[in-house]
């Protein structure tokens, strides 16, 4: 995965307004944008932090991924994302080297981009996101 960088935080929230609120006041700033993400039925808000971002999720629906994340451990570190030129290259290496993806193929995910998740069971207890910049 050459040219791999930071690309975002996510964390798990119960109250998108709430803790766009709370992060707003810590970090000095409003956040920098809100999507919802359909097919993952998640509202997002993000803030800019230089080179990479920290995002909020809140669920739509307490059966999606997130929803039952929150069910199980409650609000906080969802996962870490890296962003990879070409997400396709670098799941076949992945998968070469014996990590377990979430899904089969990458998805859509926010601001256009493609991305795939590494299973926690085969990253160190870490939910990783891989994320293909939007062409």
């Amino acid at each position: 995965m050459t040219h791999t960088r930071l690309e975002h935080v996510a964390i798990a929230v119960e109250d998108l307004d709430a803790a766009v609120s709370v992060y707003s006041a810590i970090l000095g700033q409003p956040d920098s944008g809100r999507e919802f993400v359909e097919p993952e039925q998640v509202r997002i808000a993000f803030f800019d932090l230089g080179d990479s971002r920290l995002e909020l999720l809140e669920p739509t629906a307490e059966d999606s991924p997130v929803g039952r994340f929150l069910r199980r451990r409650g609000p906080g570190l969802h996962h870490i994302a890296l962003e990879v030129p070409d997400i396709e290259s670098a799941l076949e290496r992945l998968r070469g080297a014996g990590l377990e993806t979430v899904g089969e193929a990458p998805r859509r995910g926010a601001s256009g981009r493609r991305v795939a998740f590494l299973h926690p069971r085969s990253s160190g207890g870490v939910l990783l996101e891989l994320s293909e910049p939007a062409r």
